[in-house]
């Protein structure tokens, strides 16, 4: 049964002694940071800190920091399922004969269960505040010593593309400015960004923002995947839960929001007005530099009576956002595969920060083939920023970073091998020559063919033959060996 809101995940996540309630006060300007900080990295559970200096608010964090909470977020024994689910969607084909379509029934009724549904109220808007609030309210945290400020970090941010009228949620930090504005860090290849630029070229002069904090985990955690533009993550979150997500509108704009979020803050973005957002201590681990960005002015907040904030860090790996990550690269492998059969598994490394490092392994039918491979993935989505990709044959394990970095350091003749293109970057990549602009590097790690040019004959990998290593199981056993 699909998690209700964010309080049935807490309930979840303590059933099953992955959260730890903090009692006593701790304070959201850094010292929650370095709580869940060394959580995380000595395989700590979630953190519900219940007396935020400052706020009456329970702060959530590291919810979904772990490869089995990501399992109980997405109420699943293993996220490939989902991705089993994925590719089984996508092998549909309306079968001939009446009744083979009659056994079809009950999956196109499945199918009904994506889409969000709307509902007249919920209790996101138990409280409804015009007047007499203030952002400062919100337990938000000040990440690290070199943040500009506070940062709302776990924001589902709603936007509506203004030429189709289709519904965007992204997830962008938000600086707290002051009581009633923050930034909008919407990079310049994100949905709400295109949606601001076309309101400009259209001449309008303010752009209507709705953002929800906190929900059940499967719609907080829609807000972060690569999906095509205009594919409504609403949609998504209702597949990973398998239930409508049920939406209601909001009091001061025409956008929709889970009515079951924690707190939801309505307002608007002036075109054309920009401050200064940023120092930021980002999930490359390193700051990202200060930057005009536009400015998010709230002129309504609605919550429940007892709301619970929930956040995210980021910083140097490996970090909750790593574990989110390594989810979406599981779920997202069938619809890759989909456009590149030939690829057999991919792997983000923490170190590679998303973007900086993909391992790939193919099952490779002709010469050429691995860049093939890497030109194909710089054209998907926001698979566009991968700084490096190396590509290897289908029988090395990419999951594996020690036998990947062995296989392609001797597979490779550095000068052959190796191939820069030019093209847009990660904003956050500090190190390109331009802002969102830069280059890509390609490593050709196959078995190299003659019709590539190689004419010496390739080796073959040392391997024991499996009679020896049976053989020494048993041996091994009798010798009382570990």
């Amino acid at each position: 049964m699909a998690y209700t809101d964010l309080r049935d995940f807490v309930r979840a996540l303590e059933q099953a002694g992955e959260l730890r309630r903090i009692p006593f006060e701790v304070d959201p300007k850094l010292e929650i940071t370095e709580f869940a900080d060394r959580a995380v990295k000595r395989g700590g559970p979630a953190l519900l800190f219940e007396k935020p200096r400052g706020s009456s608010m329970p702060v959530l964090i590291n919810a979904f920091a772990s490869q089995r909470r990501m399992e109980i977020a997405l109420e699943a024994a293993s996220v490939d399922e989902h991705a089993a689910r994925i590719s089984e969607m996508l092998e549909m084909r309306m079968p001939q004969g009446l009744i083979n379509k009659l056994k079809m029934l009950p999956k196109l009724a499945d199918m009904a269960n994506f889409f969000p549904k709307t509902v007249s109220t919920g209790p996101c808007k138990e409280v409804i505040r015009r007047d007499g609030f203030s952002l400062h309210e919100l337990p938000v945290l000040t990440c690290w010593p070199g943040d500009a400020g506070p940062f709302i970090t776990l924001p589902m941010v709603f936007t509506r593309n203004p030429e189709t009228g289709k519904r965007n949620c992204g997830m962008y930090r938000m600086q707290v400015f002051d009581a009633r504005t923050t930034g909008m860090h919407w990079q310049t290849q994100k949905q709400g960004a295109e949606h601001y630029r076309r309101l400009k070229q259209q001449g309008a002069t303010r752009m209507p923002v709705a953002v929800a904090i906190g929900a059940d985990p499967a719609t907080m955690y829609s807000a972060i995947l690569p999906l095509p533009p205009d594919l409504d993550e609403m949609m998504i979150a209702g597949f990973l839960r398998n239930r409508p997500v049920e939406m209601v509108k909001c009091e001061t704009v025409d956008l929709e929001v889970p009515a079951n979020a924690e707190i939801v803050l309505e307002g608007y973005v002036e075109i054309g007005e920009k401050r200064r957002e940023g120092p930021f201590g980002d999930h490359t681990g390193f700051y990202s530099l200060d930057d005009d960005y536009p400015v998010f002015h709230v002129e309504c907040m609605t919550h429940r009576r007892d709301p619970i904030y929930a956040t995210t860090i980021v910083g140097p790996p490996p970090m909750e956002d790593f574990f989110m990550g390594k989810a979406i690269e599981r779920i997202f492998l069938p619809l890759m595969r989909l456009q590149m059969p030939e690829i057999r598994d991919v792997c983000l490394p923490a170190e590679g920060v998303f973007h900086n490092l993909m391992l790939v392994s193919i099952r490779k039918s002709y010469p050429g083939q691995a860049r093939k491979v890497m030109h194909a993935i710089w054209g998907l989505g926001q698979a566009m920023f991968t700084k490096v990709i190396v590509v290897f044959d289908e029988d090395v394990d990419v999951q594996n970073a020690s036998e990947a970095a062995w296989i392609a350091l001797n597979n490779i003749d550095p000068e052959r091998d190796i191939e820069f293109v030019h093209g847009p970057v990660d904003t956050l990549d500090h190190a390109s020559r331009l802002p969102d602009y830069g280059s890509k590097m390609g490593i050709d790690a196959t078995r190299k063919w003659p019709e590539e040019g190689f004419t010496r004959r390739w080796p073959e990998r040392i391997v024991m033959s499996p009679e020896v290593k049976a053989r020494v199981d048993e041996l091994w056993k009798r010798a009382g060996l570990p």
